[in-house]
Order: structure tokens, then sequence, then C-alpha cells
């Protein structure tokens, strides 16, 4: 295998795994100031991402349209919107099921429904890695090993405060530590399994890559606009996630130009 491509894959989830460690040093509660803090970070990554890698290539490749060039990504972020959607509505979801007909979640299905959750949010960040390597390897002259891996360093980045706030607050809830790490890092594993199966199917996905990139970018900003940001902002010290959303955007365009 590709040593660039192999990083391309481990890294983002070895980020997740790295997040979820911080439970073994919490204290006793996750200060709500720094969850909203995490949060934005990675709202504001995530959106970097989804414009500047995904986007953007996907508007560049899409140059033999013309006046035109910006409907395939017009089309594959719509797709990857309404996917987003689809399976919000199909799995069920902490933000709506937080009571059932018979009452309150229990604590058990409580974490199945958080482990759920975040299944929808790492979906498309896997997607996304296979797409761009998928192009990577086809030797697209848009899309270069730097550009591919800063991709999967910045979902990387994004990844570490989600590992947290998936394994930090079933901890608080009365979660052993190492199950509430190991809950946190299979939160991640969806994502090298979505890369593979996507390089797997490169054949097919080459030629709709314009479409591909911003179908996950799609993808992404339903993520980020439906979970992240309501997050972020509700409540007292939204100041505090409008601040670290715009530390993490730019901490994500730094990467993406830098190394793209």
């Amino acid at each position: 295998m590709d040593t660039n491509l192999f990083w391309g894959i481990a890294i983002p989830f070895i980020g997740t795994a790295l997040g979820s460690f911080c439970v073994f040093f919490m204290k006793e509660t996750l200060n709500e100031k720094l969850q909203r803090g995490l949060i934005g970070f990675a709202a504001g990554v995530m959106t970097a991402a989804s414009f500047w890698s995904l986007l953007q290539p996907a508007i560049e490749q899409s140059g033999s349209y013309g006046h035109f060039a910006f409907l395939p990504a017009f089309i594959g972020f719509w797709v990857g919107i309404f996917f987003l959607l689809f399976l919000d509505r199909a799995i069920p979801h902490l933000h709506q099921r937080s009571t059932t007909p018979e009452g309150p979640v229990t604590h058990l299905s409580g974490k199945i429904l958080l482990l759920l959750a975040v299944t929808i949010h790492n979906i498309p960040e896997g997607m996304a890695i296979g797409v761009v390597y998928a192009g990577y390897l086809a030797d697209n002259t848009l899309i270069t090993a730097a550009g591919a891996m800063a991709l999967s360093l910045g979902i990387a980045i994004q990844n570490f405060p989600e590992g947290a706030i998936i394994s930090m607050p079933l901890r608080e809830s009365g979660t052993p530590k190492t199950s509430a790490f190991l809950c946190g890092v299979l939160s991640g594993i969806v994502e090298p399994v979505g890369a593979v199966l996507t390089l797997w199917g490169a054949g097919i996905i080459l030629p709709l890559l314009p479409y591909l990139l911003s179908f996950a970018a799609g993808a992404m900003m339903y993520v980020v606009v439906e979970e992240l940001i309501p997050e972020m902002s509700g409540g007292t010290h939204s100041d505090i996630g409008v601040l670290t959303f715009s530390f993490g955007f730019t901490v994500m365009m730094l990467l993406d130009v830098a190394l793209g």
C-alpha cells in the first residue's frame, strides 16, 4: 500500500483515538465552556475543509463546462445534503430522541444513540478522504499528495475534540473510563472503513470525481449546520464557540493552502 495512502487513512482515526484518550485525564464533569469551544473548533475545520479541499477542486476539475463549471459542484453538494438528511431521518438521533413514548431515553440506549449520531457525522469525512485519495492515486493534477494529506490532517484535528466530546460526557454519566474511551475510539472506525470502500469503487468514482468531492462537502456542511453550530451557540457562552469556530476555520485554511 502507498505510504501516503496508509497514513492519509489512518491519521484521522488516530485523531479520534487521541481525543477519546482525554477521558483518562478528566475530572468529574466536562466544563461547558470547553465543550462549546471544542465543538466550535470542529465546525470551523469542517467548514474550511468543505471549501478548500472539496468544493474548490470540484469546480476546477469542471473547467470544460465553461460558464457552467459550477454545475457538478452544485449538483453534488445538494445530493450530499439530501443524503445526510435521509440518514438523519432514518437513524434514531440524540436530539430527536431525547425522550420516547415510554419516557426519557435510558442510560444504555442514550449511549447507543450517541454512537449512531457520531456515525452520521463521520460518514462524509471517511468518504471525503477516500474520494480525494482516489483522485491522487489516479494522478489527478489538481490533487497532490500534500493536498490530500492536508485534508486528512484537518479531519484528524477536527476528530480530536470530537473524540473528547464523545468519551468525556459518557464518563460524566457514569460510564467507566476504559469503556468511555473505547466508545470514542469505535465511533471513528467508520472513517477508515468509508475511505477504503470509496477507494475500492475508484473505477466508478473517478469519472464522477467533481460530483463526489462536492457530495462530501455537502454532507459535511449538513453536519456543521444541523449539529455543530446549534451546539456551539445555544445558551450562554456562544462567543466562545464563535471564536473557536473562526480559529478552526483559519487552521484548516492555512493547512490546505500551505500544503496544497
